[in-house]
């Protein structure tokens, strides 16, 4: 018998683990997958560690915004290295800018470039600092046009917002602003691949007792007398646990909870029919040794001077973000770097049904003309970046669903709609009390949301 039993091993599952196994409450994670960290594990090719989603973390300076929270989970003794001041370089339409890292120098440093902008500047970096529930109503294009008379400028200060969906008609004002205010309070890349983070939190819950078994897929929650009472895994093994944490897809949790009577179709339904966000395409480079500098900033590079996509029917915006691997050897010569892009689902739908590695020489070249599309547009920051490339490795939707376990290979989970506040976030609470919910399908996506909601999460939990 467990005390708390919990669905995935991602970054929300397992930080729930690490603060309630620190609370002495007995934990078991249980991942479907045969490696635990969803998102943030990293693999290895060619004798190198990619990562998967872990590019950087904002806010890691004492007193800021995650670094209560890491040094709760332990994490601040990992080996972060801050990043350049000017930690977001962003290029659009052939025109260069820069992201200094707090507030009033990020301000201070587009006011040299947008000069009649100043004021709208400072007053754009202290609302970003005083974002609350009520912005969760309020859309976050709107209010850009409100604040900035120029267009350039509005998407310049859009752009690194890349890390969630760049929505023009739907995206609140309140996940825009969490996504861009850490990293400008400060930013950290990890000196290590991101199974450093997941196996530090893997050793927290371990040496407090807890377990995390992985090749566990739970098909089956079993209630009795309106409380989840155990989980079924596909290989039959059966647990018990006093509360039930799900760090999955909630449409996948549903399919779960099929049998359970206290669970209405209405809230069934509700979490299937919730749209989710796009996915990602991700072409992973390997450079060549000594050929390139290691640069200690991200880029983002636009083809048009528009970051927002326009309506639901049309395609992303082109933009590529350019991130380098910090090297662990305190070489000057990085040696790779990732090149990552919006992609809806509808692009790779036709691979939908096939396989992992049966799905034919189509999808390879489809593959490999997004990546070259994607390493021409890094291409205006790093002038012949396809000559300096040993190995390529790519990624898309499709990879996302089929080893993360995300509906449509969805990056940001589920979609949030200022227009429809009340349906699209969701509280950590379910019809069940001993069923909770985590992840960044349910508050905010990225490293800083899954981590807040983590904690939200389990403080429902006596």
């Amino acid at each position: 018998m467990n005390d708390v039993l919990i669905i995935g091993s991602g970054l929300g599952g397992l930080a729930c683990g690490t603060l309630l196994a620190g609370r002495g409450l007995k934990v078991l994670v249980l991942e479907s997958s045969n490696q635990p960290g969803g998102c943030m594990q990293s693999f290895r090719r060619g004798g190198l560690h990619y990562d998967t989603g872990l590019h950087y973390v904002g806010g890691l300076a004492p007193g800021q915004t995650m670094h209560k929270a890491f040094s709760q989970l332990g994490l601040m003794d990992l080996p972060w290295q801050r990043m350049d001041e000017q930690f977001d370089r962003v290029i659009i339409g052939g025109r260069h800018f820069a992201f200094s890292q707090g507030y009033d120098a990020f301000a201070e440093g587009l006011a040299k470039d947008f000069p009649h902008q100043r004021e709208a500047l400072f007053g754009f970096v202290h609302r970003l600092q005083h974002i609350t529930a009520a912005d969760m109503e309020v859309s976050a294009y709107d209010y850009l046009r409100q604040t900035f008379s120029d267009e350039l400028l509005l998407n310049v200060v859009s752009a690194a917002a890349m890390k969630t969906e760049l929505r023009r008609e739907s995206l609140p004002l309140f996940n825009f602003a969490h996504t861009c205010s850490s990293f400008i309070e400060s930013s950290w890349r990890l000196k290590g691949d991101g199974n450093l983070l997941v196996n530090k939190l893997i050793g927290s819950i371990q040496q407090a007792g807890g377990k995390v078994l992985t090749g566990s897929k739970v098909v089956r929650l079993t209630e009795k007398d309106g409380r989840i009472v155990s989980a079924v895994c596909a290989d039959g093994q059966t647990y018990e646990a006093e509360y039930f944490i799900s760090d999955i897809h909630p449409a996948t949790l549903c399919r779960m909870l099929e049998d359970c009577p206290s669970v209405r179709k209405a809230f069934r339904r509700r979490m299937a029919a919730a749209e989710n966000t796009c996915g990602m395409f991700t072409a992973q480079l390997s450079i060549k040794p000594d050929a390139l500098p290691y640069f200690a900033h991200n880029v983002f590079v636009y083809d048009k001077p528009n970051v927002w996509t326009m309506t639901e029917e049309n395609e992303p915006v082109k933009g590529v973000m350019i991130s380098a691997r910090m090297p662990e050897n305190d070489s000057d010569s990085l040696r790779q770097i990732d090149l990552l892009t919006p992609m809806p689902w509808h692009e790779c739908e036709a691979w939908a049904d096939t396989k992992v590695g049966h799905r034919g020489d189509d999808y390879q070249s489809f593959c490999r003309n997004k990546a070259q599309q994607c390493i021409a547009l890094a291409e205006q920051y790093i002038p012949q970046l396809g000559e300096l490339i040993e190995q390529c490795y790519t990624s898309s939707p499709l990879t996302y669903r089929d080893y993360l376990g995300s509906p449509e290979g969805s990056a940001f989970g589920m979609r949030k709609d200022c227009r429809v506040p009340m349906l699209s976030f969701h509280s950590v609470s379910t019809p069940l009390p001993n069923l909770l919910l985590t992840g960044q399908s349910i508050i905010l996506p990225g490293i800083e949301g899954v981590t807040m909601t983590a904690f939200e999460t389990c403080s429902k939990i006596a």
